[in-house]
């Protein structure tokens, strides 16, 4: 080595060159919000969503502070406005407006982190897809819990139902797919990083590094392919009926005219128990009803209680009813999965109370404060109540894990109930006042459920997407959308754990405690270029 050589490999490291001109971040930051909205339902370009992570990382990428987050934001905007335009059919704009330029706000953070970081992934650039990786699980940690509880709808783990990597949640859940996702984006990121520098430095080996986070990004997703899934004991089969009794009108008046959703739902599973009694259709051990299936406290009112106790009398197996309840106080009702037994009517000790009530939907926060931005909060006229149990509920043929709609978003809720004993999963929606979208979305991460804890699952809709789901993540007898249906399948209920369920929230608390560990690392480097730059300008020229 000569002593120019040792001089300068002993000279501190030279600041980052510039970002990418702020018109092209611009354009690849609106560009990867498309990319990754394109990749969810009802879309699911999956191959997208590593696109989508990169062109963020990439617009971000030495950025100051403030121009990073501009940039997350736009991404953001440009996914969540689309992503969640169904919140807008029947409610107005503003709830709409509102929700997405919170969900976009989290990205605005993730964009600040990613410059931030970005002193680490130019010192360290092999390391630089993990970094993404962290951030992004760091940045749904926090956004899956805040305000109110959180709102995870867009996680990157959901967009994911027909990739390779929807295995991945076997091992570690959605935070380990979501890593996943970002990894493969990080990849492609460092692979354009090495093909522009070797350009630059007119070197003719550009292909090597370029080729090697190309089969850096194939080995992800084989590697997901590798993962067993379904690895928990198959057990008994059971037979299941889906009854999607469909509404009078969709919007938030589904429910405006008087026991007709409850009427619906009766009278089709009157028609099933026919079609059984005629031998063309196999005896059911279970029949489910969707969410607001009665849309009358049936434990209050006698007309229908007499008419679930018809149904199930019909069909000759439990019911359970998706119904809204009052009490336990004057002017609360709670939203319950409730097991109706034939001939002895409703069984109080198998029933689930909503655990995770939507904020500004079936409960008003800091109401008198909301009311200042919009009146509209008060046609939630009652507030519902929390449950406090897993939704475990023991039928006699299975023992169901029950979760009510939005709940199927949240890791935990679903997990107590598989540590609680479900052998099949149970998500009850009602998607009347939203519409295709939403209700494909939602089953996407369904998909994700059955293949994270190795259980059979369905969705029961009141006016669809509806279907059955395989432990290894497949969809059966889907039903269409604004149309009463009946589909009857036979499960095979399964025991045991998957290395998910076993590990629970510990590889998001790792994955988010590396991107804390991150952005601390950082910020020592920052210091130490902010010290080498002021002895700079200090010595003597």
């Amino acid at each position: 080595m000569t002593t120019v050589d040792r001089a300068a490999a002993s000279s501190p490291p030279r600041r980052p060159a510039r970002p990418v001109r702020l018109p092209v971040a611009v354009a690849m930051a609106v560009a990867a919000g498309l990319a990754l909205l394109v990749a969810f339902p009802p879309y699911g370009w999956w191959p997208l969503a590593p696109v989508g992570v990169a062109l963020l990382a990439a617009a971000t990428h030495r950025r100051r502070l403030r121009a990073g987050a501009g940039l997350g934001f736009l991404t953001g905007l440009a996914l969540f406005a689309p992503l969640l335009a169904w919140t807008n059919l029947h409610t107005g704009y503003l709830p709409w407006v509102l929700l997405s330029l919170l969900q976009a706000g989290y990205l605005a953070l993730l964009g600040a982190a990613t410059a931030w970081v970005s002193p680490l992934a130019d010192r360290f650039p092999a390391g630089w897809p993990a970094l993404t990786g962290v951030l992004w699980v760091g940045q749904e940690a926090l956004r899956d819990r805040t305000p109110f509880g959180g709102f995870p709808w867009g996680r990157l783990a959901f967009g994911q139902d027909g990739s390779p990597l929807l295995r991945l949640a076997a091992l570690g859940g959605a935070p380990l797919v979501t890593f996943a996702v970002a990894l493969t984006g990080g990849l492609l990121v460092v692979g354009l990083w090495w093909l522009l520098r070797a350009r630059r430095a007119a070197s003719g080996g550009w292909w090597a590094p370029a080729a090697g986070c190309a089969a850096a990004v194939v080995l992800v997703l084989a590697g997901g392919l590798l993962v067993p899934v379904a690895t928990t004991r198959p057990g008994a089969a059971v037979t299941v009926a889906i009854v999607q009794g469909n509404v009078p009108r969709l919007g938030l008046d589904f429910n405006a005219q008087r026991q007709a959703v409850l009427d619906n739902h009766v009278d089709a599973t009157i028609d099933l128990a026919g079609e059984v009694a005629a031998g063309g259709t196999p005896r059911p051990d279970l029949v489910v009803w969707p969410e607001n299936s009665s849309d009358i406290d049936p434990l209050r009112n006698p007309a229908a209680g007499a008419r679930i106790s018809a149904a199930a009398d019909a069909i000759g197996v439990p019911i359970l009813v998706g119904a809204v309840l009052f009490g336990p106080e004057q002017g609360q009702v709670r939203n319950a999965g409730l097991l109706w037994r034939p001939g002895s009517g409703p069984d109080l000790e198998q029933l689930y109370i909503k655990r995770h009530p939507v904020p500004f939907a079936e409960y008003v926060p800091l109401r008198r404060i909301a009311r200042m931005v919009s009146d509209q909060v008060d046609r939630v006229r009652a507030d519902f109540v929390a449950g406090t149990e897993p939704g475990v509920i023991n039928t006699g043929s299975t023992v169901l894990g029950d979760v009510i709609c939005f709940e199927v978003a949240y890791d935990g809720l679903v997990r107590d109930t598989v540590v609680g004993g479900a052998q099949l999963l149970v998500v009850q929606t009602n998607n009347a006042t939203f519409d295709v979208a939403e209700a494909r979305q939602q089953l996407a991460m369904v998909r994700l459920r059955a293949v994270e804890h190795g259980r059979p699952a369905l969705m029961a809709s009141t006016v669809g997407v509806s279907g059955f789901v395989t432990p290894d993540g497949r969809v059966s007898d889907a039903t269409g959308f604004n149309t009463r249906a009946v589909v009857v399948r036979q499960l095979r209920l399964t025991d045991g754990r998957t290395l998910a369920t076993r590990v629970g929230v510990l590889p998001e608390v790792v994955l988010a405690g590396l991107a804390v560990a991150a952005l601390a690392g950082a910020a020592v480097l920052r210091r130490r270029w902010a010290g080498r730059e002021g002895q700079a300008a200090g010595s003597p020229g």
